[in-house]
C-alpha cells in the first residue's frame, strides 16, 4: 500500500517496479539531462554520445560512463562524480514538466498499480537505477506515487551496483511494516537482463516486460518467471504477481 495510514499489518508480496523503460518512458529529458548536468558540472559542453548505453543501469555508473566519453576517468572522475550527479538532478528537475509530454506511461501501468494497491497484503515500490529523487520526479510526472511507497525502495542512491538493492528495499519493508516476505515472495518488474539479475542476486523473482529498448524475442531466453510484451493485460499481469 502507498500510503502510512494504511499499512499491512503482515505482508505477503512485495512488488519492486523498476522506472525506466518498465512503468514509463521520460522522453529526451532523461537522457539528455546526463549530459547537460555533465555540461554544468564542468564548465565546458559534454555532447551526447550514443556509445553510452543507460538501459538497466544505474545512474552513478552511467555518469562515470559519460566522464570516460570526455577522458575523464579514475579518481579523477570519482571526484566529480557529486557534481554530475548534481547537475543531473538540477536539469531533470527544472524539465519535469517535459516528462509527461514528450515521455510516457506505458500500457496497462496504471490499472496493475491501482489493482495491487487494492490488496491490503501487498507492497509496492520501486527498485531502480535512478537516484531516489530522479525517481520520484519521474513516477510523480504521471501520478504513480500514489500506489508506491517509495520510502521502502532502493536506487542508484544506495548503491551503484544495481544487484545489491533489491536487500536494501526488503530491509525497509521490514522496518517500515515490521515484516517483509522472503525473497522468494518478491517480484522484480524490468525491462532488462540487469532487472533479472538483480532480482536472482537475492533469490526473487522477476517478470520482465518488453515496452523499453529490448524485445521480446531477445527477453524471452533469459529464464526470468514471466515474460510479456506490456502490461496491457492488467488482470493477468497482478494475478501473476499475486498468485
Amino acid at each position: 500500500m502507498s500510503t502510512a495510514s494504511a499499512l499491512p499489518l503482515h505482508p505477503r508480496r512485495v512488488i519492486l517496479w523498476d522506472v525506466d523503460g518498465t512503468l514509463l518512458s521520460a522522453g529526451p529529458i532523461g537522457r539528455g539531462a546526463f549530459f547537460t548536468g555533465a555540461s554544468d558540472a564542468l564548465g565546458r559542453d559534454v555532447p551526447d554520445d550514443d556509445t553510452v548505453q543507460m538501459a538497466g543501469k544505474t545512474d552513478p555508473l552511467i555518469a562515470l560512463e559519460i566522464l570516460a566519453t570526455v577522458g575523464i576517468t579514475g579518481d579523477e572522475a570519482r571526484r566529480r562524480l557529486p557534481e554530475v550527479l548534481e547537475g543531473l538532478t538540477r536539469r531533470l528537475a527544472e524539465g519535469r514538466d517535459r516528462i509527461p509530454a514528450e515521455g510516457k506511461l506505458h500500457a496497462g501501468v496504471a490499472e496493475v498499480l491501482e489493482r495491487l494497491d487494492a490488496d491490503p497484503e501487498v507492497v509496492q515500490t520501486v527498485v531502480s537505477g535512478n537516484l531516489a529523487v530522479n525517481a520520484r520526479i519521474k513516477v510523480a510526472a504521471f501520478g504513480l506515487e500514489r500506489f508506491l511507497d517509495l520510502e521502502v525502495g532502493a536506487y542508484g542512491s544506495d548503491d551503484e551496483d544495481r544487484d545489491r538493492l533489491v536487500p536494501i528495499a526488503l530491509e525497509r519493508v521490514r522496518e517500515r511494516y515490521g515484516h517483509a516476505p522472503a525473497p522468494g515472495e518478491t517480484w522484480v518488474v524490468g525491462d532488462t537482463a540487469r532487472d533479472l539479475a538483480c532480482a536472482r542476486a537475492a533469490g526473487a523473482r522477476c517478470l520482465l516486460v518488453a515496452t523499453g529498448r529490448i524485445a521480446f524475442h531477445d527477453l524471452e531466453p533469459l529464464g526470468a518467471d514471466g515474460v510479456r510484451t506490456d502490461l496491457s493485460d492488467g488482470g493477468a499481469v497482478a494475478d501473476l504477481l499475486v498468485g
